[in-house]
């Protein structure tokens, strides 16, 4: 199917990792965990924020946003990914494709957009902490959260449909999974209109978003330089440690994957990797072990459903 117009496929290759067969055994047995793990520590962040009281705040709700992405957009590629690892196939169907493409666009968008309005949050709490209460209500935070999944929907639903009108001249995907620029890369026909639109959805997500980011933590940074206190200052550091950590995780990867020159494949191969299966594992790691309120309320459930045990038992 190379060199020909095939208008849209009815299966995609996806390259993948087969460059490197000799790695794709042990990658499966990485993802594999990785997935699991995943799975188990994103949902859990949902599920005690849901059940303790406590955790029941702006930020927690953000978060439990931020583990529904993750889910999302793991469940969306690695799936597929560990099949073409384990087996010789590698095909994908045409509308499997198409569907990775919009999902992951979209919740990469929404992710980035996500993270501005966490980095928000942190700058109300700690610049404004007695106007927290009636700037973060409950409703400014669903509306704040239904903005950031709409627009990042909005910006999927434009980029992937115009992909999805391209005439392709080849079915082989050199990813491991169907992302808009790597099928864009596969057009026989003027793409100019691609470029552009992918250029001007990259402002708001790819621009403002970390933008926002670096403005709030300028402004948290100064305030708590003013505080009088070596222990007040550490625990206004200690509340933004957790969301810097994963800001720079999605951030950095994807800004270098997607600002250097095409060239490096491989390498930027390994970098989606980084931010699409090894990032949403981290995440819940990182609000687990580095919060004492989700350290508290883990313990506060195990100590209950120990004495639900014992009260069982006798």
């Amino acid at each position: 199917m190379e060199g020909q117009n095939v208008s849209f496929p009815d299966t995609f290759i996806l390259v993948g990792f087969s460059d490197h067969p000799w790695l794709e055994v042990p990658l499966f047995g990485v993802l594999l965990v990785c997935y699991i793990f995943t799975l188990i520590g994103n949902s859990s962040i949902v599920l005690l924020s849901l059940v303790e009281p406590e955790l029941q705040t702006p930020m927690y709700f953000f978060l439990d946003n931020l583990s529904v992405l993750d889910l999302c957009a793991t469940c969306t590629i690695v799936p597929k990914l560990l099949v073409n690892l384990w087996g010789l196939e590698k095909t994908i169907a045409s509308w499997s494709c198409m569907t990775q493409a919009y999902l992951f666009h979209w919740t990469s968008c929404t992710e980035s957009a996500l993270l501005a309005v966490m980095a928000f949050d942190r700058y109300v709490a700690i610049c404004c902490p007695l106007r927290y209460v009636l700037i973060m209500h409950l409703w400014a935070c669903v509306w704040l959260a239904a903005i950031c999944w709409a627009s990042g929907l909005a910006n999927s639903l434009v980029q992937a449909t115009l992909t999805l009108y391209l005439a392709l001249c080849a079915n082989r995907v050199d990813h491991f999974f169907c992302e808009v620029p790597a099928l864009i890369k596969l057009a026989c026909s003027d793409t100019t209109t691609n470029d552009l639109s992918l250029a001007l959805g990259a402002i708001p997500f790819g621009t403002v978003s970390p933008l926002t980011v670096l403005i709030s933590y300028t402004f948290i940074a100064r305030a708590v330089l003013k505080l009088p206190s070596a222990e007040g200052r550490r625990k206004a550091f200690s509340t933004c440690s957790s969301h810097l950590l994963v800001v720079t995780m999605f951030f950095g990867p994807g800004m270098y994957t997607y600002l250097q020159p095409p060239g490096n494949n491989t390498q930027s191969k390994f970098l989606s990797l980084f931010y699409c299966v090894f990032t949403p594992l981290l995440n819940p790691l990182i609000y687990t072990l580095r919060n004492k309120d989700v350290k508290e309320a883990w313990r506060k459930m195990l100590s209950s459903q120990a004495r639900g045990k014992s009260l069982r038992a006798r």
